[in-house]
C-alpha cells in the first residue's frame, strides 16, 4: 500500500478508496512474506545433521549465522559484548568515597580557617578535636557527627555529605527516589518511609502466596510516581528491585576490602533514622528470599574513568548484569537453552528495535519448523520428524539426479504415477477407490457414443462416418464427461525388489569425511524407493562393532560413535533376514564401506573385534556372502578409500557372489548407488 494520496477528481484513472490509492507491489521484499524460507532453512539444518551433527547443534549453528539477510545470534552476541566492555570502562565504581573525601576536606579546611581567626579556649579545643579525627573517610564522618561547627559553611558542607549518602543509599535501591530526596524535604523522606512500609507488606503477602493483584494496584496508585519504570505486576516490581539489590551487592564485592568496609560504614551511618534503617533491612531480606538465584557475589572489573556516585555505580553494575545475562541467553551455551529464554524487551532496550525484530524472526523460524511438522519437541529436545527426513531425502535425490544429468547418463525423470504395475492393454469401467491409470481414449469414446445416443438414432462405431459427423468439431465446446464414461487401464503386478543397503558407520567414516555423503546416499535411495518404487522393500542397515536396522529418521539422527570394528558379517546376516521376509521379491544387497571386516558375531551372540582382521572374522563374513549367493541376491560393494586389504577382500567377495565392485569418488557416492539400483532394477524387471 502506497502512502495516503489525495482523492482524484473526475476523469482521473485509478481505483481510489477514500484517501488511499491501492497499486500493485513493485519493489523490495514482500512485507507480508514470512521472515524465512522454512524449507531452505530445513535444508541448511539437514546438511549439518547429515554431516554428523545433532539437530540441536545444527539449529544452533543456523541461528548463529542467520539467513535471508537477517542477523544471527553471533552478530547480536558481538554487539552485546561491545556494550558490556563499554559499561565496564564507564567509571570508577568506588567514586562515592572520593566524593565524600573531597567534600570532607572542603568542610575541614573551611572550619580550620574559621578557627584560626578566632581566639579563646573554645577555638583551641576545637582545633585539638579536629587534629584527633581518624584518617579514614568513614571514621572521620562518624567522629564529626557530634562536632559543634564554628563555620556555618563547613557545617552546611558536612550536612550535604550526610544528605548525599542518604540519597545515594536509598536511590541505589529505588532509581526514582534520588530526585525526590534531593531537596532535603522531611515530607519527602516520610513519603519514602510510608512507601517502604507498604512495599514490605506487599512483598510479605506475595511470599505467603496470597493474591496480591488488588494490593499491587493500590500500591501503584499510591506510590507509582516513585517508580518511573512502571512495573505491570508484583513479579515485575520484584524483578526490578532485586536486580538493583544484586547490583549493589556486586558493587561492594568489586571494591577493595578497605573501600568495602568504609563504604559499608558510611551507608550504615547514612541510615541513621531507625525507621528508615529497619524498613530497608526488611526490604533486603524480602528480596533475597523472593529472588534467591541472582548473582550477588561476582566482582565487576573497575574502569579508569571519572568517579561515579554510589547510585550511579549501582546502576552501571545493574546494566552490566543485564548485558551479561543477555549475552548468556543469546549464547545458548547452557543445558536446555531455547530462544524463548531471550528477554526481547531487554534486547530492544540495549540494541534497538531492529535487533528485537531479528530475534523474533529467529524465534518464528524455530516455531515454524515445529508448527509445519519438520521438528518435534520431546523430553530429549528437538528431533527431526519423518516429514523432515522425507524433505532431506528429496533434496539429496535431486542433487544425485542433477549429477547424473550433468554426466549425460540415464533417464531417471520418471513421470509415471508411481504404480509398480505393467499395463495389460485391457480396460474396465472405473469404480470408486480405483488407483489405476485412466484410459483416456476409451473414456472419451464412451462420452461421444453416449452423446450420439442422446441425440437420437443408432450408436455408430468409432470408424463410422456418421460417428465422425456427430463428434464435436474442434472449438465447438468439447465433450461432456459423466462418471459412467470413465474407464481405467488394467495392469498386472511387476516383480518387486527387496533391497538391503548396508552402510558403514565406523568412526573412520567420520574421520575421513564420508559420514555425510553416506547418510545423504541412504536418504536419496530411501526417497527414490518411497516415491517411485513403492512396492520395493528397502532396509537400511548400519554397522560398526555390531549392525542394526535403521529407519531413515534413525539414520538421520545417528551421530558418530567412538567404536572400533567393521562388522560386515552381522550386517549381511540382517540383510539375509530382510530378503527372507520378501521371498517373492528380487534380492539386491548394496554395501558402502571404507574398511575390511575387523569384527564378527561369535556363536554365543557376542561381538568380537580384532585388528588386523583375523581368518576367523574373514571366514564368518564369507559364510554370510555364500548364504546371500544361495538366495540369488546380487551383492554390489561401493568401496571408499584406498585400503589395500579392503580392495583384496571386496574383489574376492564380488567374484564369489557374482556382484560388482565400485570405487566412486566420495562426492559421487550417491550417484553411483542410486544409478546402480536403477540399473539393477531395470535388468531384473
Amino acid at each position: 500500500m502506497t502512502p495516503p494520496m489525495p482523492p482524484r477528481g473526475p476523469g482521473e484513472g485509478g481505483d481510489v478508496h477514500g484517501r488511499f490509492r491501492y497499486t500493485p507491489w513493485h519493489g523490495g521484499p514482500d512485507p507480508l512474506a514470512p521472515p524465512f524460507d522454512v524449507r531452505s532453512a530445513l535444508d541448511e539444518v539437514g546438511q549439518d545433521v547429515l554431516a554428523g551433527g545433532s539437530l540441536r547443534e545444527a539449529l544452533r549453528e543456523l541461528m548463529r549465522r542467520g539467513m535471508d539477510g537477517r542477523r544471527g545470534l553471533d552478530d547480536l552476541v558481538d554487539r552485546v559484548r561491545r556494550l558490556r566492555e563499554a559499561a565496564r570502562r564507564r567509571g570508577d565504581l568506588g567514586g562515592t568515597l572520593d566524593q565524600v573525601r573531597a567534600m570532607l576536606d572542603q568542610a575541614l579546611a573551611e572550619e580550620r580557617d574559621t578557627l584560626a581567626g578566632e581566639s579563646g579556649d573554645d577555638a583551641r579545643l576545637a582545633e585539638m578535636d579536629l587534629a584527633t579525627i581518624p584518617d579514614d573517610v568513614a571514621g572521620a564522618v562518624r567522629a564529626l557527627g557530634g562536632y559543634a561547627w564554628h563555620s556555618p559553611e563547613a557545617q552546611q558542607t558536612f550536612e550535604q555529605i550526610q544528605q548525599m549518602l542518604q540519597r545515594e543509599v536509598v536511590g541505589a535501591q529505588f532509581e526514582g527516589l534520588k530526585q525526590a530526596l534531593s531537596g532535603n524535604d522531611p515530607q519527602a523522606m516520610q513519603a519514602v518511609k510510608d512507601m517502604l512500609a507498604d512495599l514490605n507488606q506487599l512483598l510479605a503477602a506475595h511470599a505467603r502466596g496470597e493474591d496480591t493483584e488488588d494490593q499491587f494496584r493500590d500500591f501503584m496508585d499510591k506510590h507509582g510516581d516513585l517508580f518511573p519504570e512502571q512495573p505491570g505486576s508484583v513479579d515485575e516490581l520484584i524483578d526490578a528491585l532485586a536486580r538493583r539489590q544484586a547490583a549493589a551487592d556486586r558493587l561492594m564485592a568489586s571494591l577493595s576490602p578497605e573501600q568495602r568496609e568504609q563504604l559499608g560504614q558510611l551507608m550504615s551511618d547514612a541510615l541513621g533514622d531507625p525507621d528508615l534503617a529497619s524498613q530497608m533491612a526488611q526490604l533486603s531480606d524480602n528480596l533475597r528470599a523472593l529472588r534467591p538465584g541472582l548473582d550477588r557475589r561476582s566482582p565487576v572489573q573497575q574502569g579508569q574513568g571519572e568517579p561515579m556516585g554510589y547510585g550511579d555505580a549501582v546502576g552501571a553494575v545493574a546494566e552490566l548484569a543485564d548485558l551479561e545475562q543477555l549475552g548468556e541467553q543469546l549464547g545458548q551455551g547452557y543445558f536446555g537453552a531455547t530462544l524463548d529464554d531471550v528477554d526481547v524487551e531487554r534486547l530492544e532496550q540495549y540494541l534497538g528495535a531492529d535487533a528485537a525484530r531479528d530475534m523474533e524472526a529467529l524465534r518464528q523460524l524455530e516455531r515454524e519448523l515445529e508448527r509445519q511438522g519438520y521438528v518435534s519437541r520431546g523430553d530429549d529436545g528437538l528431533r527431526l520428524t519423518p516429514r523432515a527426513v522425507r524433505r532431506l531425502g528429496e533434496t539429496a535425490l535431486k542433487r544425485v539426479f542433477e549429477r547424473v544429468e550433468a554426466a549425460g547418463r540415464g533417464d531417471h525423470d520418471d513421470r509415471a504415477a508411481g504404480q509398480a504395475d505393467e499395463l495389460t492393454g485391457l480396460s474396465r469401467q472405473w469404480e470408486f477407490g480405483d488407483e489405476l491409470p485412466i484410459d483416456t481414449v476409451r473414456t472419451v469414446s464412451n462420452a461421444l457414443q453416449r452423446n450420439a445416443r442422446s441425440g437420437g438414432g443408432a450408436s455408430p462405431a468409432m470408424g463410422d462416418p456418421a460417428f465422425r459427423r456427430r463428434a464435436p468439431a474442434p472449438g465447438s465446446g468439447g465433450v461432456e464427461l459423466l462418471v459412467e464414461d470413465f474407464e481405467v487401464a488394467e495392469t498386472e503386478r511387476r516383480a518387486v525388489a527387496a533391497v538391503a543397503l548396508c552402510v558403514d558407520m565406523s568412526f573412520s567414516m567420520m574421520q575421513e569425511g564420508r559420514w555425510g555423503p553416506m547418510k545423504q546416499t541412504a536418504l536419496a535411495l530411501s526417497h527414490l524407493v518411497q516415491t517411485r518404487f513403492r512396492h520395493d522393500a528397502l532396509q537400511i542397515i548400519g554397522f560398526n562393532l555390531t549392525a542394526r536396522r535403521l529407519t531413515p529418521t534413525e539414520l538421520t539422527e545417528a551421530e558418530p560413535e567412538w567404536v572400533q570394528g567393521t562388522n560386515l558379517q552381522h550386517a549381511l546376516m540382517l540383510a539375509s533376514r530382510h530378503l527372507r521376509r520378501h521371498p517373492d521379491a528380487e534380492p539386491v544387497v548394496l554395501v558402502v564401506t571404507d574398511g575390511e571386516p575387523t569384527a564378527h558375531i561369535e556363536v554365543d551372540g557376542r561381538p568380537t573385534f580384532h585388528w588386523p582382521a583375523t581368518q576367523q572374522t574373514v571366514r564368518a563374513t564369507v559364510a554370510q556372502v555364500d548364504e546371500l549367493r544361495r538366495s540369488g541376491a546380487q551383492l554390489n560393494v561401493f568401496m571408499l578409500g584406498d585400503d589395500p586389504g579392503l580392495a583384496r577382500f571386496v574383489d574376492a567377495v564380488a567374484r564369489r557372489a557374482g556382484g560388482r565392485v565400485f570405487t566412486p569418488d566420495i562426492a559421487r557416492l550417491g550417484e553411483y548407488v542410486v544409478a546402480d539400483y536403477l540399473r539393477t532394477r531395470r535388468g531384473r524387471r
